[in-house]
């Protein structure tokens, strides 16, 4: 039975058995599951697409500058909704907005803890964030995980959805692969502040960090990581479902870590970067 076949045996709103429960009794990774991108029409996609251009670009932009933006360029569209399309793509403007709304009661927000922080040292901290990804008939949401001090990226995951099942496997996936940091950063999207995700931080000792809302500037690395990706290969590659996203991700990924030299890096890349200080510590 085909990937495509076993996803269309399984059921979102199933009464009894979850989405996990489900995918492993039908033999299939969750991961496999969300590379089937969520549908929508032709018009609204191509208007999400135009937004996240823009937003990569000029990522100080709000709704009105780029509503403005794409009406400059001929395309028909008012400020509610390219804001309503931004709150669905998970995009926010960099600037420090007044805090009008609350956080959930059940979903703590941490001190951001990297002011002034010297990151001297790979593992000592971890960022990680979630970006839209364009594909022909939808879109998928991408989570990755980066080592701030060599900037390398340790795990991602491709989804269909915001819940925060992907970004759990990706954080376990790195773990597992590397060791848990020391600190983690994120913003303050659900999926960072929901128990599943602290849970494993506590269970690994890790110190949690949250950027102050509405500050893109707080977690600089991994903004420019998506912006290299998508200019560099999301951008210039017809993608055509989840499958071809997950190839085109994986081959950009492996490039950035492996051959993309750095001039912050003294122009090593992360790969080397990362390993050539834990091989310094191991020979010390």
């Amino acid at each position: 039975m085909s990937p495509a076949e076993k996803r269309g045996l399984i059921r979102r709103d199933h009464p009894d058995l979850s989405i996990r429960r489900q995918c492993k009794l039908v033999k299939l990774s969750r991961s496999a599951f969300y590379y089937c991108p969520l549908g929508i029409d032709p018009d609204t996609l191509a208007v999400m697409k135009a937004i996240d251009r823009v937003f990569t670009q000029y990522p100080f932009f709000g709704s009105r500058q780029i509503a403005a933006y794409l009406r400059r360029q001929g395309m028909a569209v008012g400020r509610h909704r390219v804001r309503r399309l931004m709150r669905l793509m998970g995009l926010q403007t960099i600037y420090k907005r007044p805090r009008t709304s609350q956080p959930h009661p059940h979903h703590p927000v941490y001190p951001y803890l990297l002011r002034k922080l010297d990151i001297n040292r790979p593992n000592q901290v971890w960022c990680s964030d979630i970006t839209f990804i364009p594909v022909k008939h939808g879109f998928l949401y991408l989570v990755a995980i980066m080592d701030w001090h060599s900037r390398k990226v340790l795990s991602w995951r491709l989804s269909n959805t915001m819940h925060a099942d992907f970004c759990v496997e990706a954080l376990q996936e790195a773990i597992a692969k590397y060791g848990p940091p020391e600190i983690m950063n994120t913003d303050q999207g659900s999926q960072f502040t929901g128990a599943d995700w602290i849970t494993v931080l506590k269970d690994h000792d890790v110190r949690i960090s949250m950027d102050g809302r509405g500050r893109y500037l707080d977690n600089i690395f991994i903004e420019r990581l998506w912006r290299s990706l998508k200019q560099e290969a999301v951008y210039l590659e017809e993608i055509t479902d989840g499958f071809k996203a997950k190839q085109v991700i994986k081959n950009w990924i492996r490039f950035y870590n492996t051959q993309r030299p750095h001039s912050s890096l003294e122009y090593r890349t992360p790969k080397e970067a990362y390993w050539d200080h834990e091989q310094t510590k191991l020979a010390a």
